[in-house]
């Protein structure tokens, strides 16, 4: 019965839109109920809050979460995840992290991105938006065996839905650069699980221990030789990772 499957959500990262599930999506999709909404601004989700604050970017995004999902997040998805876990704690029965974190930027005693990287990145956007999020893509695949196919499937996957709304997309980036979330990540009651790549340059590995020690009972696997998004470089890796995370390793399909 259907009501029996788990309800997974997946939100998707800065930038883009759902068609980067899409490999995933064809894996999973008859084992569970599957929602993978557009954040506001992206994609077919054309209207958004404004101005893109944390907070109504979640209230809208969580009006569309069942109570008891899965709430798995990649990069920006999974800090509004952890967000959303957070200010409604009924939505989120597990919280999933694919390479994100409470906090991208680094801190003291944190890794995260370089300030500098965030500028550059706000500055191009104003001055030309496609070839920024084409140089993002790049990024995402960069230090994976197959990284200059693993942008080509995430691009071709991206451009079939409208672009994103260019105040959306630096409002987002705001958002990546301004929030952080590790009180609220380390006060969590929910449990949690996380998959990155130990070859990200976004969201570095180091940051796994920093997440374990905030999180003690949290499950956290690296792949060795992923980068930023694993689902598109690893696909079986992935999904193999989110099947044992929805508690359907070992079932039959």
């Amino acid at each position: 019965m259907s009501s029996d499957k788990p309800t997974l959500v997946l939100l998707h990262g800065w930038g883009v839109n759902h068609g980067v599930w899409q490999g995933i999506t064809e894996q999973i999709a008859a084992r569970v109920q599957l929602l993978t909404p557009d954040l506001p601004g992206f994609g077919m989700q054309q209207s958004y809050p404004q101005p893109y604050r944390l907070d109504a970017v979640v209230d809208e995004l969580a009006a569309n979460i069942p109570p008891h999902s899965y709430v798995c997040g990649w990069s920006l998805g999974g800090l509004l995840a952890l967000a959303i876990a957070t200010r409604y704690p009924d939505k989120v029965q597990q919280l999933g992290l694919v390479a994100a974190s409470p906090c991208f930027l680094t801190q003291p005693g944190w890794p995260g991105m370089a300030e500098p990287v965030m500028q550059q990145f706000a500055r191009s956007l104003s001055e030309n938006l496609q070839q920024t999020i084409e140089r993002f893509l790049a990024i995402q695949a960069m230090g994976s065996s197959s990284a200059r196919a693993d942008t080509k499937l995430l691009k071709q996957a991206i451009m079939a839905y409208p672009m994103a709304q260019p105040a959306a997309v630096a409002g987002a980036l705001q958002l990546l650069s301004q929030c952080d979330l590790r009180a609220e990540f380390a006060a969590l009651k929910q449990p949690v699980s996380g998959i990155f790549g130990r070859l990200d340059s976004l969201v570095p590995a180091a940051v796994v221990a920093q997440l374990q020690q905030l999180q003690p009972s949290a499950g956290f696997t690296v792949l060795p030789h992923a980068s930023h998004a694993p689902f598109i470089s690893h696909p079986a890796e992935f999904g193999q990772w989110l099947q044992q995370w929805l508690g359907l390793s070992g079932q039959q399909s």
